[in-house]
């Protein structure tokens, strides 16, 4: 069985600090730096006259700072599972923009995001927790709706692939970046929390969920081995 959602957040409300520093709190996550750079980039590029983000799963508040150093004054709208984490984001995208900054605990399943309300929304290793198609689904449909007219949904996460011996060859890279990282320990502590609490998708399936939803476009940012960053960019219309 896979962790529950009160499990998943208890995890997280435990690990604040680390997740404080994109340095240490992404250091699991293949080129966590240049994934966060690269949406940052794309989301600014794409909607510069922005001014409200919604940022799912937001942990500490990374991408949302990020953002701020590009377009500056938003208004934030922060969820996040866990209520010391999203105490953590507040208290530092707080001090980063005059805009509004909203905090909301719950779990973006149960959430309405409403029509028509953000022009970017970030998505940073969090939709590896939804589980099955009818989530994800929802989810992506979501977002779609609540975006206004040439609004983007970025997504940074694991991925898997869909073709067993590749799927295998790339986890296999994933292992030795791990050990490399640090060592075999902490290799399988990795692994374990991941077959413990995730199910991640392959990135076509994603991709093609995308522009099922309504994404009439639809961007690659960065892939390293079962890692990815990409999105999808609403119509104009």
């Amino acid at each position: 069985m896979k962790s529950t959602v009160e499990q998943i957040r208890q995890r997280f409300d435990s690990d604040v600090e680390r997740f404080s520093n994109l340095e240490t709190g992404q250091s699991a996550t293949i080129d966590a730096p240049v994934s966060l750079e690269l949406v940052v980039q794309a989301a600014s590029a794409t909607k510069p006259d922005a001014t409200h983000v919604l940022d799912i799963g937001c942990g500490a508040g990374n991408y949302s700072l990020k953002l701020l150093e590009v377009l500056p004054h938003l208004n934030v709208t922060l969820i996040d599972l866990s209520q010391p984490m999203l105490d953590r984001a507040v208290q530092r995208v707080g001090s980063a923009t005059s805009g509004n900054v909203t905090a909301i605990q719950a779990d973006v399943r149960d959430l309405e995001l409403g029509q028509s309300q953000f022009d970017v929304i970030l998505a940073a290793a969090v939709f590896h927790h939804l589980r099955d198609d009818q989530d994800w689904k929802q989810v992506f449909t979501k977002c779609y709706q609540a975006l206004k007219p040439s609004g983007s949904l970025w997504i940074v996460d694991l991925v898997t692939h869909s073709t067993s011996q590749v799927h295998e060859m790339m986890w296999q890279r994933y292992a030795g970046y791990l050990t490399q990282l640090k060592d075999e320990e902490y290799r399988d502590e990795v692994f374990a929390y991941i077959e413990q609490e995730d199910t991640p998708r392959p990135l076509m399936y994603q991709l093609n969920l995308l522009r099922e939803v309504g994404f009439n476009q639809v961007e690659v940012l960065h892939k390293n081995s079962c890692f990815a960053a990409f999105g999808g960019i609403k119509s104009g219309t």
